[in-house]
C-alpha cells in the first residue's frame, strides 16, 4: 500500500482506522437492533403479530438513525485523520443548521410527532390506518413521514405533522360491523336466528375459526324504512380479518336467505 503521509498520519493508518471504525459501527448497529427487539418483547404484552410489527418498525427507525450518525462521525474522523482541519466544517455546519432550523419548523414538527407516534405505538408497518383523510396499508414509517398504500395501489407520503388523528383499523382486534336489510314483511326474529346460525357456522369453519374472536351475531333492529328493516350485526375478529369475515358472512347469509325464501333489500 502507499505510505505517502498526510499530516501525521499515513494512508496505511487511515485505512486501518477506517476499517476499525466501520467494523465497530456495523457490529454496534447489529447489537442495537437485537437489543431493541429484546427490550420490546420483554416490555410489551400484545399479540405476537402486533408485537412483531412494532419490533420491525422501531428497530428499523433506530437502525437508520444510528447509521446516519455513524456515517457522519466516520466522515469527520476520516477528514481529521487525513490532516484536514474540520473546525471550519463544524462551524459552517452550525451556521447552516441554524439557518435550516429557522426555515424548517415543519420538519421539526414532523420529527416530534413522529417520535410520539413511535413511542405511543399508534401504528406500525403492516397496519391498516386512516391518516389525514387517507385510508391505506402502512408500508413504512419514520420520524419524518408515513407511507400509505391505498386500495387503488397509490402510495401516499404523509408528513407526520399532518397526522392529527390516527385511526388504526388493525389494532389488537377488529370488528365485523354491518347492517343486513330485509323486507318489512319478513319475520325479524326468524331472520336474526338465521344470521346467528350463519355466524356460528363461520366461527366453526376450520378456514375462518383462526380469524374469529367472537361469532358475528344479529343484535338489534338498527332502523326501519318504508319497505325494509335494518338488522345490526357485530362480531370480533383478529386484527385485519374483519373484511374477509364480513365478506363470507354476506355471501352465506345471501345464500341462506335465498334457500329460505327471505327477501333481502
Amino acid at each position: 500500500m502507499l505510505s505517502i503521509g498526510l499530516g501525521s498520519q499515513s494512508w496505511d493508518e487511515i485505512v486501518i482506522r477506517l476499517v476499525v471504525i466501520v467494523g465497530v459501527a456495523a457490529l454496534a448497529l447489529v447489537l442495537l437492533r437485537h437489543a431493541v427487539r429484546t427490550m420490546i418483547r420483554a416490555g410489551l404484552v400484545a399479540e405476537p403479530a402486533e408485537l412483531e410489527k412494532r419490533v420491525d418498525t422501531l428497530s428499523d427507525v433506530v437502525f437508520r438513525t444510528v447509521l446516519v450518525v455513524t456515517l457522519l462521525v466516520t466522515g469527520l474522523t476520516l477528514l481529521s485523520n487525513a490532516g484536514f482541519d474540520i473546525t471550519p466544517v463544524l462551524a459552517g455546519a452550525g451556521v447552516i443548521g441554524l439557518a435550516v432550523g429557522l426555515g424548517a419548523q415543519s420538519l421539526i414538527r414532523d420529527a416530534l410527532n413522529g417520535l410520539f407516534i413511535l413511542l405511543e405505538n399508534q401504528y406500525a408497518r403492516g397496519d391498516v390506518v386512516t391518516l389525514a383523510g387517507v385510508n391505506g396499508f402502512v408500508e413504512d414509517v419514520n420520524l419524518r413521514r408515513t407511507l400509505l398504500r391505498d386500495q387503488d395501489g397509490t402510495l401516499h407520503s404523509i408528513p407526520n405533522s399532518a397526522v392529527a388523528v390516527a385511526s388504526n383499523h388493525t389494532k389488537r382486534w377488529s370488528r365485523v360491523h354491518l347492517n343486513i336489510g330485509v323486507a318489512l314483511s319478513e319475520d325479524v326474529q326468524r331472520v336474526m336466528a338465521l344470521i346467528d346460525r350463519v355466524g356460528g357456522e363461520i366461527a366453526a369453519d376450520s378456514r375462518y375459526a383462526p380469524l374469529v374472536v367472537s361469532p358475528p351475531r344479529a343484535l338489534w333492529i338498527d332502523g326501519m324504512g318504508a319497505g325494509s328493516v335494518q338488522i345490526k350485526v357485530l362480531g370480533d375478529t383478529r386484527p385485519g380479518a374483519q373484511w374477509e369475515v364480513a365478506g363470507e358472512l354476506r355471501r352465506r347469509v345471501q345464500q341462506a336467505c335465498r334457500e329460505q325464501q327471505i327477501q333481502l333489500v
